[in-house]
């Protein structure tokens, strides 16, 4: 298994997202942890620390902090080229823990 390089802290809709078999998006995106590149491995986790899933990072640690939290669309015009529509691609990702109080 590859070993997590960051860690990324999502709301509750991406969590809901990522249950549904969707990828995430930056907008759902509230905090990036660790330093990691473009392809590492990061747990994705809810806003109290628990572990919902882990994937492959399409952007670098420095590019997630500036697209954060932002819509799609902003992508290109925030860093200056056009990346992917995700965060991680739901290809690349897999969950790992239930990410709610079971409600």
């Amino acid at each position: 298994m590859l070993r997590p390089e960051g860690a990324l802290v999502i709301d509750e809709g991406a969590v809901r997202a990522l249950k549904d078999g969707r990828s995430l998006l930056p907008a759902g995106i509230r905090q990036i942890d660790g330093r990691f590149e473009r392809g590492d491995a990061v747990v994705v986790k809810t806003r109290d620390g628990r572990e919902v899933a882990r994937g492959l990072a399409a952007y670098n640690a420095s590019d997630a902090e500036r697209i954060a939290g932002k819509r799609t669309v902003e992508i290109e015009a925030i860093l200056g080229y056009r990346g992917r529509d995700e965060m991680i691609h739901r290809d690349d990702l897999v969950l790992t823990g239930n990410g709610h109080d079971g409600s």
